[in-house]
């Protein structure tokens, strides 16, 4: 968890800047049961500058009519498209954040952009760049370049990673190339890797220039407000210098120059910015959950459905069921967005069902989440893969403690833990009731244990796999399953884990706070646990029917005892009504006054079909198509 601002000094410290009390309706039963002050929660973690900067952009954008939108208003993709280049147009004339702002605190163009997606994700993305000649070319349909963002219909140039080819036929791999046709012999091979930025497009008419073949993929399952495009090249002629040479340049005569000796890690340092983009695509995925999570629990606290005999109906909510700082970063991007999107896609999916039938109406916005968020899984990197490079990481850590004596630490301190890992190994389980497992602390030394165990596992597959003759990529690719993909998850849940348990005995967090962060931080850790139960079973960390059942029993308590503070935890975090646009998850729990009144607003409503002539008259003959044979 990641908390910026002041701390405060005093939990009844009042705030400067102003949070609006929510509307009164079916959730005051439940925000008056809250074991805490959501406003104090709410600056605790934004922190009052970033929460004033929250509460202008989120007002900006209501007032102006531009942003005005109807929950699941039926749009072409076409008119999509256009009102989402109008919007961030209007973006860049409102300038919410200045060049000099932005370098000053990196962290405002972070949450500018989790304010924007929680708007509409597409938004976010796309607000969000023998003449001494190369010659790019396209040697088949297989190496056209898919999936750019912004290339199917507006993007005038593009960033394009491609194999460079000196005159001697040497390919020196993947780089980067600013690419603009519009000109008139090094040769690259587009078939995927260094950078070159292409002009693609003509900027004043938008057509195609000469050698370039570029359209738009079509309508994808979510976020089509953004043209995702394709481009194939066939010679496009750009200047040598639009070679981003950082990791490797050729000179005049031809000659190829890296810094790097190690190709490998030039290959890593021309890849190491894409690290960014997956921690992005991180707080994109929390960003989707927590707008599900606020519709999803408002709607489970406002509905009533059934309840014991003579007696009212109670809320859906009651029903148990709802309840090297390079390498290191490199890593835990590569681990963070797979948890991420997964997590966010398996969440969204439990709030669409436990609204029932409204959840799956579009107006409530939960399947745009949904279809939104399933692609965070892919782009960037498919999570599989990634993995597999955060699992390298942490092989590489081992392989050094024991050939070379190497100290196991990190800058950030992810790892740390790693370097007593035979002493973690001895340990066992100590909890001897259910009481004590509700104690983050206790998960916490469990994870320790997990990730040295599936450290130390994994490390003895890949001997296993390359004793039998396996090359290195096949060894490491038979190693994945049970073994290294585990390592890395548990890794980043163990990180997650961590940084939430310090949070919770830190003494700069509001006492006022500390009871319900640490019933949370507990019941993440329990329930994450949960998933590799089996691995501490069968490591011996485990014996028995009892730690399984204290786990299960613990889980279960924990949500009852937090059941009171839910609503209050998602107003935490919930944007306004406006912005999360979606009726049953309005913050005045009016959830059939709301759906109701969007119904009636939706075109045709009450309109018979154009075709209803042809239904009521020309009744089909049964059987008139069957054979007679």
């Amino acid at each position: 968890m990641l908390l910026h601002g002041e701390p405060l000094q005093s939990e009844h410290k009042k705030m400067d800047v102003k949070v609006a009390d929510l509307p009164s309706g079916p959730l005051d039963i439940y925000r008056q049961k809250a074991s805490f002050n959501w406003k104090e929660m709410l600056c605790f973690i934004d922190g009052e500058e970033i929460l004033a900067f929250k509460q202008h952009v989120f007002k900006t954008l209501e007032n102006d009519p531009l942003f005005a939108r109807t929950p699941g208003e039926d749009i072409s993709i076409e008119k999509m498209r256009e009102l989402n280049f109008l919007r961030v147009k209007q973006l860049f004339r409102y300038d919410f954040m200045t060049k000099e702002e932005s370098m000053a605190d990196p962290w405002r163009v972070v949450v500018l952009n989790d304010f924007l997606g929680m708007y509409d994700c597409a938004m976010a993305a796309k607000f969000n760049l023998n003449k001494g000649e190369f010659v790019i070319n396209s040697p088949d349909f297989e190496a056209a370049k898919f999936w750019v963002g912004n290339l199917g219909k507006t993007a005038t140039h593009a960033l394009v990673f491609a194999q460079l080819y000196t005159p001697d036929q040497v390919c020196h791999g993947l780089h980067s190339f600013i690419v603009p046709v519009d000109g008139p012999v090094h040769h690259v091979l587009l078939t995927v890797i260094y950078n070159y930025v292409l002009q693609v497009r003509d900027p004043k008419t938008l057509l195609a220039l000469p050698g370039v073949l570029v359209g738009d993929m079509g309508k994808k399952l979510g976020q089509n407000g953004l043209d995702n495009g394709f481009a194939l090249f066939h010679n496009v002629r750009i200047p040598r210098e639009n070679l981003l040479n950082k990791t490797g340049d050729v000179t005049p005569d031809g000659r190829y120059v890296t810094p790097f000796k190690d190709p490998n890690k030039r290959f890593g340092a021309s890849l190491g910015a894409l690290s960014g983009g997956r921690v992005s695509i991180t707080r994109m995925a929390l960003v989707n959950l927590k707008l599900a999570l606020t519709v999803a629990i408002r709607f489970s606290a406002a509905r009533r459905q059934f309840g014991p005999k003579d007696t009212e109906e109670i809320p859906v909510l009651e029903y148990q069921l709802q309840a090297e700082m390079g390498r290191e970063i490199h890593a835990i991007a590569c681990s963070s967005k797979p948890l991420g999107s997964w997590m966010a896609q398996k969440g969204i999916q439990e709030c669409r069902e436990a609204c029932g039938g409204h959840g799956y109406l579009a107006m409530n916005r939960l399947g745009d989440l949904r279809s939104d968020n399933d692609p965070n899984c892919t782009y960037e990197g498919d999570n599989n893969v990634l993995l597999q490079q955060t699992s390298n990481y942490l092989l590489s850590l081992l392989h050094a403690k024991h050939h070379d004596g190497v100290r196991i630490e990190s800058p950030l301190h992810t790892v740390d833990f790693l370097d007593n890992l035979h002493n973690i190994l001895g340990s066992k389980f100590i909890a001897t009731t259910m009481e004590e497992c509700m104690d983050s602390a206790v998960p916490l030394a469990a994870y320790k244990w997990l990730v040295c165990f599936l450290l130390e596992e994994s490390q003895k597959r890949l001997e296993q796999q390359r004793a039998s003759g396996k090359d290195e990529f096949e060894a490491r690719n038979n190693s994945q399953v049970y073994y290294c993909r585990s390592l890395a998850i548990a890794y980043i849940e163990h990180n997650c884990l961590q940084r939430f348990h310090e949070l919770t005995t830190d003494q700069d967090t509001p006492a006022g706070l500390r009871p319900v962060l640490s019933k949370l931080c507990a019941l993440y850790g329990l329930w994450s646990l949960s998933n590799h139960m089996a691995t501490l079973y069968q490591g011996n960390y485990l014996n028995g029917r009892k730690p399984a059942e204290w786990f299960q029993m613990a889980i279960l308590t924990l949500c009852s005892q937090l059941k009171d503070d839910a609503v209050a935890l998602v107003d935490v975090f919930a944007p306004p009504d406006f912005i999360l646009n979606s009726p049953i998850g309005n913050a005045d729990g009016q959830i059939y006054k709301n759906l109701w009144s969007t119904v009636m607003q939706g075109s045709q409503v009450l309109e018979r079909p154009s075709w209803w002539k042809e239904f009521c008259s020309d009744k089909p003959v049964v059987g008139s198509l069957r054979p007679k044979l």
